[in-house]
């Protein structure tokens, strides 16, 4: 019994099944033009397996060699958009999001100084683009919802639980956020990242 408390009193709480995620962390990059700040994004090359031609922010798969997520999302800005560390600044991190598609997203807010030394690596990045803050800040998101249903395997053990196969399964709803800046469509979890920024900064005056 000792050993047992003494186990639990010993460890710290973290989420149930976070060593079966996928981590990655993403930067929401803060750039200055004419005086105010804007929101850089990035176009997903065209060439890419994964989400190709999508509005995202820098970021990728953190990886075992990385001192900790914000060290992730700074390698991975750095890769894409040909930058060096120490144009990076003023990193805070921002709440991490758990995917229903089995990953933990770690997003982080940063001041990126020199905006005009950005060479994107075009294998990734096929054109970045700002928006102004003031344009989030005005701007409700348009909100739509996807839902899941879950579909137990055909072996699935029914006999075993109450009510069987007539067990009332509980259904999921996500909702899934779009901003529109002029032929961009900014949607998805780099929406959702957007929109709670915008309620962080503004919370005390947000449309």
């Amino acid at each position: 019994m000792d050993d047992m408390l003494k186990k639990l009193r010993h460890r710290t709480p973290s989420l149930l099944g976070m060593k079966q995620l996928t981590k990655f962390a993403v930067l929401l990059p803060l750039v200055e033009q004419n005086g105010e700040l804007h929101i850089l994004f990035e176009v997903r090359s065209s060439q890419l397996r994964r989400q190709p031609g999508e509005i995202c922010f820098p970021g990728g798969k953190v990886d075992a060699s990385d001192k900790n997520e914000q060290e992730a999302a700074i390698r991975e800005t750095c890769e894409e958009l040909g930058v060096d560390s120490t144009a990076i600044y003023n990193v805070f991190p921002l709440d991490y999001i758990v995917s229903p598609f089995g990953m933990v997203i770690y997003p982080f807010a940063a001041r990126l100084a020199d905006p005009h030394l950005i060479k994107p690596n075009r294998a990734e990045v096929a054109e970045v683009f700002i928006v102004p803050l003031s344009f989030f800040q005005e701007t409700k998101p348009e909100i739509y919802h996807v839902h899941f249903q879950p579909q137990p395997d055909p072996d699935f053990p029914f006999d075993k639980i109450p009510n069987g196969k007539n067990y009332r399964w509980r259904p999921r709803q996500m909702d899934e956020y779009f901003y529109y800046y002029g032929d961009k469509v900014i949607w998805g979890l780099t929406a959702r990242i957007v929109h709670h920024f915008i309620q962080l900064i503004f919370q005390n005056n947000q449309v």
